[in-house]
């Protein structure tokens, strides 16, 4: 009798080890998802916001300039330009790091 047993435990994997094949096999599909239309959608949102703000903002401190200290230079517009350029630096950087962070996610999936 003890030999059937010996050999039913090699047949058969045990509960244990079902379970835990299955939990790996369902962090690997968690960890494999494609981005839907809303993550789209989202990161088109921060990125948009991430360069409207600093562009506001700039503009509006321009405007303030040209009314407090006016002079022959237009802050506004120097302003307007400064902030647009940190808002596409600022969308870039959060970009790559996204990008970045979506390859090694794939690296270690891989795995």
């Amino acid at each position: 009798m003890t030999e059937q047993s010996g050999n039913d435990s090699k047949a058969e994997p045990s509960l244990a080890d079902q379970v835990g094949v299955k939990a790996a096999r369902k962090l690997k599909a968690q960890r494999n998802t494609t981005p839907g239309v809303w993550f789209g959608l989202g990161l088109m949102g921060v990125v948009g916001w991430s360069v409207v703000v600093p562009t506001l903002l700039g503009a509006a401190l321009g405007l303030w300039l040209d009314r407090h200290y006016p002079g022959g230079r237009s802050w506004t517009l120097a302003l307007l330009v400064a902030g647009l350029t940190l808002g596409c630096l600022n969308a870039w950087h959060w970009v790559s790091k996204e990008d970045r962070a979506m390859r090694e996610e794939r690296g270690n999936g891989d795995e």
